[in-house]
């Protein structure tokens, strides 16, 4: 029998909810309250440090919505709760998603094994992925969250990667050799992959209201591809994603997420996708080493509240000194950046990740992101 949340876990503390709250809001009012806020980008973490699995975390959406409140109260992180998983939508289109015990999910086997089957692939309607295996999940983590934790509940829509998620479909190594002797076809699959998230924010949009669109650019990196590749196979469309999301109802927040690798390809993105004025943007590294803040300050900030990265490897490392003196760094780089500052990791928080190296993550913020101290 699924765990009941409501069993397992105290009230969280009003107190508490109240003030991180208008922390939470500062950068997007133009005004400066407490301090930075920190986002480690929390998934199943939040479970393990309850005594669940990943898999728990990732089979009972519920239950891992309440872990991350949980883990955000715990850690004084964000007054909002949300439920990730990394696969969103590639179900709906066919592809067989297999549970692992201490591991995220993973498609089981690519469904486009030849060129014709690209051509075959047909998107589902919104009430099809209603119904589906990604919108079952998201509706019940956030039905969740409505009930029961309303205060902390911000409809979300979810798409990590359109470029990998058609890759999906046909197997990230195939996509790759694709990519340069059968660009049409992957060009398809991530249109075809690029459609079903639009439903999907409709989905959430009709069912919850206005719905936070987080989003990125993960498989399409400048370790694996050229500039001319990331822009043709991601920045275009992540653009038509935003915007057709967006005019179906959700956002106005976004969160734009580059994982990886972005060494030039970040260029790309200033002048081309859309932004609101309740936008975040994060970008992973800066070839071998974390994005700078300065950098991403420059770049981005003049239109949106940038995050800066702490590296995820440092974050399972015994030593919360390296994980304080990376985060003070980026601190100083970007918090004056003129929409504001949040202080997060390169990727998702690491499931194994030690509790004193997020803690380290807050007191850097507490040191040196406290407005009006510097």
């Amino acid at each position: 029998m699924d765990p009941n949340p409501d069993a397992i876990f105290p009230s969280v503390n009003e107190k508490w909810h109240k003030h991180a709250e208008k922390r939470f809001a500062s950068p997007f009012t133009g005004s400066n309250f407490d301090r930075i806020d920190v986002d480690p980008m929390m998934l199943s973490h939040a479970a393990l440090i309850t005594g669940y699995t990943i898999n728990d975390f990732y089979t009972n959406p519920a239950l891992g919505a309440r872990c991350v409140a949980n883990a955000s109260e715990m850690y004084d992180l964000l007054p909002v709760t949300h439920w990730y998983f990394s696969l969103p939508w590639v179900a709906e289109l066919g592809a067989q998603i297999e549970f692992k015990p201490f591991l995220p999910p993973v498609v089981k086997e690519p469904t486009i094994r030849d060129i014709e089957a690209v051509d075959k692939l047909e998107v589902p309607d919104i009430k099809e992925m209603e119904n589906g295996w990604t919108g079952r999940r998201m509706i019940e983590a956030q039905d969740y969250v409505q009930e029961h934790l309303p205060k902390m509940f911000i409809p979300m829509t979810y798409t990590s990667d359109l470029t990998g998620g058609g890759a999906q479909l046909c197997g990230i190594a195939d996509f790759i050799m694709w990519t340069i002797t059968e660009r049409d076809a992957c060009e398809k699959l991530v249109s075809k992959y690029t459609e079903v998230a639009v439903n999907g924010a409709e989905l959430m949009a009709n069912r919850y209201g206005m719905a936070m669109i987080s989003t990125g650019s993960v498989l399409a990196n400048n370790d694996i591809f050229s500039d001319t590749d990331v822009n043709e196979l991601s920045v275009k469309y992540l653009r038509t994603f935003v915007d057709k999301a967006m005019r179906k109802g959700a956002g106005p927040q976004l969160l734009y997420h580059l994982c990886g690798n972005h060494e030039t390809s970040y260029k790309l993105f200033r002048d081309q996708v859309p932004y609101s004025p309740f936008t975040i943007f994060h970008i992973g590294y800066k070839g071998r080493e974390v994005f700078p803040s300065d950098i991403l300050a420059k770049e981005f900030g003049d239109r949106a509240t940038i995050m800066g990265s702490v590296d995820t490897k440092l974050m399972i490392l015994p030593n919360p000194k390296k994980v304080y003196d990376q985060a003070k760094e980026q601190l100083i780089k970007g918090r004056d950046s003129k929409y504001g500052y949040i202080l997060g990791t390169a990727c998702e928080l690491p499931p194994d990740a030690l509790p004193a190296n997020v803690h380290a993550l807050v007191q850097a913020a507490r040191d040196h992101g406290t407005y009006g101290s510097w």
